[in-house]
């Protein structure tokens, strides 16, 4: 970690919780538009083999609405 890079973590710790959210969301939201090739391929990946296990039988599944209805309750 770079000496800057410090001192603005140090910095931001020092924000209440609302404001570290929000500057969270930010810098999340900067990187909207960041495209890491290795991440991309990675990602295919497991998406390729997860694919290969569904059809196998290894796995099962899951309806979308079920999935969505978990997860949303989880945040809430």
């Amino acid at each position: 970690m770079s000496a800057n890079l410090g001192k603005i973590e140090e910095a931001a710790l020092t924000l209440s919780a609302e404001e570290r959210a929000r500057l969270a969301m930010d810098l999340i939201k900067s990187l909207d538009n960041y495209d890491d090739p290795e991440a991309e391929e990675l990602w295919l990946q497991e998406a390729e083999r997860r694919y290969q296990e569904y059809r196998q039988g290894k796995i099962q599944g899951r309806p979308a609405d079920d999935v969505y209805r978990d997860a949303f309750s989880k945040v809430r």
